[in-house]
């Protein structure tokens, strides 16, 4: 774990949630994302947590907003799975620079022993850069949430920022 390297600032986060059918009442993917981003040196301005649409042109619009806004990482969960309206992964994948192509590979690999089995295969969890910014697309079930926030992304969230920064 890299908790201890210092990015001598808050990590400016921001929160988007792809769902066809949830509030932010009902999205418990996206508030337990905010709960354990709270547990870590950053900050999630209040217009840094929406809810879109599982529509490509809605999620690219507010993730393209939020980068111009310099948010430094960008946690998106649902619409990642293989059903005909999920499109997060079309409408994140062509914005990165450069994939990080482990973050999916372990969450899959730790979704299929520590979680769900084979339905793991189902999974198109991502990870990439985008110049000095980072952005992650999770699945939106809380299970997923907390796989890959509390294995993945919270033990390297600073060192992953500060590669970027330095």
């Amino acid at each position: 774990m890299h908790t201890n390297v210092n990015v001598g600032r808050e990590i400016r986060c921001a929160v988007l949630t792809v769902s066809d059918t949830r509030t932010k009442e009902t999205d418990k993917g996206g508030q337990l994302v905010l709960t354990l981003l709270g547990e870590l040196n950053t900050e999630v301005a209040s217009n840094h947590y929406t809810i879109v649409k599982d529509d490509e042109e809605a999620i690219k619009t507010q993730v393209l907003t939020w980068l111009e806004e310099g948010v430094d990482v960008i946690i998106t969960t649902g619409g990642t799975g293989i059903a005909q309206r999920d499109c997060t992964i079309e409408a994140i994948q062509p914005l990165l620079q450069k994939e990080i192509e482990g973050f999916g590979e372990l969450f899959r690999y730790l979704s299929y022993t520590e979680d769900v089995g084979s339905r793991a295969l189902l999974s198109r969890a991502v990870g990439g850069t985008v110049g000095q910014q980072l952005i992650f697309c999770l699945p939106g079930s809380t299970g997923a949430v907390t796989l890959g926030m509390k294995k993945l992304i919270m033990p390297e969230l600073n060192h992953l920022v500060h590669e970027l920064n330095k």
